[in-house]
């Protein structure tokens, strides 16, 4: 789907790089997928800031750490309980497979074996799955999310029946496998769901996208 591309281009052309994802370490991206579920960015970060001002942004620490206190370090986040749950589930499957953290020994398994694993814990869908391995493990998976479905529906390039599967599919089909052009497409789509595509009032009239047609404005649910 050729549009696609042209697509990228014009988003980067208006906003230029976005420079995705903040973190230090592979540890602290993918905490941090799992804190950005439901919740800005801006509040993660509050959260991780907390984290690290604790000195807890190692495997060691979090992994000892009981989880009502790291519920509390994380509360900036939103549904602190239920991510302090999936954080320490994350944390054990690593566990499982390198008892000692090394997570670059954890994130060098290969592609497939790596998202099967991620997607069986218990909290830890398609997106935030994806965002682990594009961000965190490098890995040229395309993410999408409820700002990819409203600008795909709403320039009648999917259905509203369209999965995650068919979506991500679309791009990866399209796109050359490139780490940071996923990377930079993720990031600039979401900066134009929150600026322009929104989910009720969107300024289409002022959107770096308005040129593309069909354009079939409604409330688009999200993913």
């Amino acid at each position: 789907m050729a549009i696609l591309v042209e697509i990228y281009a014009a988003l980067f052309d208006h906003f230029g790089p976005q420079r995705w994802w903040p973190g230090d370490t592979q540890l602290e991206m993918a905490v941090g997928a799992v804190l950005t579920q439901n919740t800005s960015w801006t509040n993660v970060s509050r959260a991780i800031c907390n984290l690290k001002a604790a000195n807890l942004l190692s495997f060691s620490s979090l992994q000892s750490l009981p989880e009502d206190a790291l519920a509390e370090k994380i509360k900036p986040s939103g549904y602190f309980n239920l991510k302090a749950r999936r954080i320490k589930n994350l944390l054990a499957l690593i566990s499982r497979d390198t008892p000692s953290g090394d997570l670059e020994f954890f994130f060098a398994q290969e592609t497939p074996t790596l998202r099967e694993k991620l997607l069986a814990v218990k909290g830890i869908g398609p997106e935030t799955a994806d965002s682990i391995l594009l961000y965190a493990a490098q890995r040229p998976v395309f993410v999408v999310d409820s700002y990819t479905y409203r600008m795909l529906t709403r320039h009648g390039l999917i259905g509203q029946e369209t999965d995650y599967a068919e979506m991500q599919s679309l791009f990866m089909d399209t796109l050359p496998a490139d780490v940071q052009l996923f990377n930079e497409y993720h990031a600039l789509i979401v900066r134009l769901g929150k600026e322009y595509c929104k989910k009720t009032r969107p300024l289409c009239s002022q959107c770096p996208l308005r040129t593309f047609e069909p354009l079939l404005i409604e409330d688009t649910a999200p993913l």
